[in-house]
């Protein structure tokens, strides 16, 4: 049983660690707000590759088929939600006082993650190619294994995050106001390029 949970702490975590947009949300949130609405974007996002393990380990082909089917309107408004994303986080103010995030706030922080992972038919293609290249996929794999694997992809991914905000919570102590400022204004581009890139991909792809 631990291979298979091993197998999957490892494609969660190696899905997860790439850094795009959402890994540039996690870090300016962490550096923004500290690390618990870092943590918590992050786990926004562990939460959809789960879904996306359940979907590949237990071949639920018309789910997947679906999303894929309708990657064009998913890379659209996927594409246009970073957008928004990253003029917001653009025009962000710094503050280098601690701040408590009231539960709606939170809740907004793992709901805006989990959208733009979930929307990106990308993720189902890669964990259906993985699952299966792995041999995870098998008609001869059981319901208890196939559990055990996606808990592994949760807790690979979550162990990303977790190491991604508390080093950004860590940096932030040696940042003063005007250099927090340059990091929203940078992050705010970074991810603004990837929501354009990602809207000219689906319109003429």
């Amino acid at each position: 049983m631990a291979q298979f949970f091993l197998k999957g702490l490892i494609i969660g975590f190696s899905i997860a660690a790439p850094v795009g947009p959402i890994g540039i949300l996690c870090i300016q949130r962490s550096l923004n707000r500290g690390f618990r609405a870092g943590f918590i974007s992050g786990m926004g996002a562990a939460t959809a590759d789960m879904i996306y393990g359940l979907i590949a380990v237990f071949g639920v082909t018309a789910v997947s088929n679906q999303m894929i089917a309708q990657s064009h309107l998913l890379g659209i408004a996927g594409g246009l939600f970073l957008c928004y994303l990253g003029v917001k986080t653009f025009k962000s103010k710094p503050s280098l006082a601690p701040q408590l995030d009231r539960s709606n706030s939170l809740i907004s922080t793992y709901l805006s993650t989990f959208a733009l992972t979930i929307t990106n038919p990308m993720t189902i293609i890669a964990f259906t190619l993985i699952f299966s290249g792995m041999g995870l996929a098998s008609s001869s794999s059981t319901t208890t294994t196939s559990a055990i694997t996606v808990f592994g992809v949760f807790s690979g991914s979550s162990l990303w995050w977790l190491s991604l905000a508390g080093g950004a919570s860590w940096l932030k102590e040696r940042l003063n106001a005007d250099k927090m400022e340059w990091v929203n204004r940078i992050a705010g581009i970074i991810i603004l390029v990837f929501g354009l890139f990602a809207l000219l991909n689906a319109v003429y792809n």
